[in-house]
This record gives C-alpha cells, sequence and structure tokens, in this order.
C-alpha cells in the first residue's frame, strides 16, 4: 500500500505534495459537472490524475467531492417520488460513481507507474459554504458512513473529509470516516478571522476533533490569504500534521471563475509562481502536506515541486 510510505515522511519532517482541483481542471478541459464527468467523459477524469501524478503529486484525490446518494434523492420529494419518476437506478447511481471514481485513480496511478496515495474526497453532506443547511448530528453521521464505506470498498488508502464548517459534523464525519479502518486526514473550511463557517473558533475545532486521533488536520477551500491566517492559529494547536490548499478565483453561481480568465488580475489571480509564494509561506509556518483546491492546475502542482523541492522527499 502507498499510504505508509506517506506516513513515515511525514513522520520524517518531510513536506508531502497533493494535487490540485479535479472538478475545476475538468472544466477547464470542457468537461461539466454533470456526473461528476465521470459517466461521459472518464477518459478526461483518468487524464486529469495522470497529470497530478506527473506535476510531482504525491497523493491524488478522487473525483468525489459531494459524490452523495443526498445530491440525487435532494431534487425529488422524498425517495418514493425519486423510484416512482427519477431514471432507472438513481437510488444507487452516487455509490456506482464512487467505485467508477476510485478505478479511474487506480488505473492512472498504474499507468503513471508511480507508488502514489489515493485520498477518497468526502464533502459536508450539505453545500460547504452552508453551516446553516448541515442536517442533525446523527443524519449527518449516517451518510457519512455510507459514502466513507463505499469509498474504502472501492479500495482508496486514505479517506479525506474536505471543507468540513462546523465542529459537530467535522466531529461525526470524522467518527464515521474511522470506522472503515484507513487513516482519515480531515480539512477545514475557515473565513479570514480563522473561524469555520459555522462561527466555531478553529481552536475548538482542533481541541474537539484531537482525542478523534486525525491522521492530519488541514485547510482547504479558502483564497490563500484566509488559508494562511487559519494556518497559524492551526499549528499552534495541532500535535500532528498539518496542511493547506487553497482555492483560487471567484464564486459566480453556479459556477466559479478562475485563472483561467484572462480578465482576472487581481488578488483573485494566483497564476503557480505566485501560488508557490503563498505554499512556501505555509511550509515555514509548519504546514506539511501541500496542495491546491480549486482553481489550481496541473501547472501549480508542478510549480510547487520544483519550488519546495528542498523540502519534499524523493518522488516514490
Amino acid at each position: 500500500m502507498a499510504y505508509p510510505a506517506i506516513r513515515a515522511r511525514l513522520d520524517h519532517g518531510e513536506v508531502v505534495l497533493l494535487d490540485g482541483g479535479i472538478g475545476t481542471e475538468l472544466i477547464r478541459r470542457g468537461v461539466y459537472w454533470r456526473g461528476h464527468g465521470l459517466e461521459r467523459a472518464p477518459e478526461v477524469v483518468r487524464a486529469v490524475h495522470l497529470d497530478y501524478i506527473a506535476a510531482g503529486a504525491d497523493v491524488i484525490t478522487t473525483n468525489t467531492f459531494q459524490l452523495t446518494r443526498r445530491a440525487y434523492l435532494s431534487q425529488f420529494h422524498d425517495l418514493g417520488h425519486m423510484r416512482r419518476i427519477g431514471a432507472e437506478g438513481l437510488e444507487h447511481k452516487a455509490a456506482r460513481l464512487v467505485e467508477r471514481a476510485a478505478a479511474l485513480a487506480r488505473q492512472a496511478r498504474e499507468q503513471a507507474g508511480r507508488e502514489v496515495a489515493i485520498a477518497g474526497a468526502m464533502a459536508p453532506v450539505e453545500h460547504c459554504f452552508r453551516p446553516d443547511l448541515a442536517p442533525p448530528p446523527e443524519q449527518a453521521r449516517a451518510e457519512h458512513r455510507e459514502t466513507a464505506r463505499q469509498l474504502a470498498q472501492a479500495g482508496v488508502d486514505l479517506i479525506l473529509l474536505e471543507a468540513m464548517n462546523t465542529v459537530t459534523e467535522a466531529r461525526v464525519a470524522l467518527e464515521a470516516a474511522g470506522e472503515t479502518g484507513l487513516p482519515v486526514w480531515i480539512s477545514l473550511l475557515c473565513d479570514e478571522q480563522a473561524r469555520l463557517l459555522g462561527g466555531e473558533p478553529l481552536s475548538t475545532a482542533v481541541a474537539a476533533l484531537e482525542p478523534l486521533g486525525p491522521d492530519a488536520i488541514l485547510l482547504n477551500c479558502a483564497p490563500p490569504p484566509d488559508i494562511t491566517a487559519a494556518l497559524r492559529e492551526l499549528v499552534r494547536g495541532r500535535r500532528g500534521p498539518t496542511g493547506a490548499y487553497a482555492h483560487i478565483g471567484r464564486y459566480d453561481p453556479p459556477s466559479w471563475k478562475f485563472t483561467f480568465f484572462p480578465r482576472f488580475t487581481g488578488t483573485e489571480a494566483y497564476p503557480p509562481a505566485r501560488y508557490l509564494e503563498q505554499a512556501r509561506t505555509w511550509v515555514e509556518l509548519g504546514a506539511q502536506l501541500i496542495g491546491g483546491c480549486c482553481g489550481t492546475t496541473p501547472d501549480h502542482i508542478r510549480a510547487l515541486r520544483a519550488g519546495l523541492s528542498g523540502r519534499l522527499g524523493a518522488r516514490s
């Protein structure tokens, strides 16, 4: 398995390189979010993974963010309504696509011939920017347990809980993912004042999560300056590995606009060289897991591989 090598590097104080945006990179290549691209363009999903491996990522992430049964069920009145008017097999579509997403990541690893680790991505059960929509804890626990089991059965090396926005859901998601027996990394979504979007101070979240034994605590899905501010707080309260991966661009519902739109030249524009400077700050603060979130590309990861080479271990 690939993960023990990653863990050994973390234990030796090395920096481990994550991949960058998956969904936004698919959009950049002309593949839209419907079915996560897993149905109509699996070859493009596989190519994105391959490009991140070639760029130097040590960990690639499955294209499964917000890929859950809830994502389909929420479009209907209830399960009975889905079964009556929905497409055949829709109730189980998310599970099938999770399996396909993990298979594509494994295929890319095999084709590349590098023993990268595969992280199974999970998200809050509702929109990551809307903590007010979070369901009751036991409902969230059941849904996170279902997704975590699907990812584990699909053969990922670890579970990556991304953009967790409340302490309560972060705890139940971590507990549910831990039931798989796989290593679990949890990444939190904070504002510019180092508070989770749910309003809790980051220090409160770390204190609540530490007893559950996450292998790493990270920060993601916020602009680089917000990630930096929160990381200063995180490294003060965390005993184990920490990480950071920011998004770049601006949100223009229902989609994001990123640096591949040339008209962006201000604070939302983070070409690879500028993103690298942010990442160097994160490493100086103590982060060991560095990558990119929405909007970042294989070019960003390639810049990180070159620019952080003094802290990165040899490629596997």
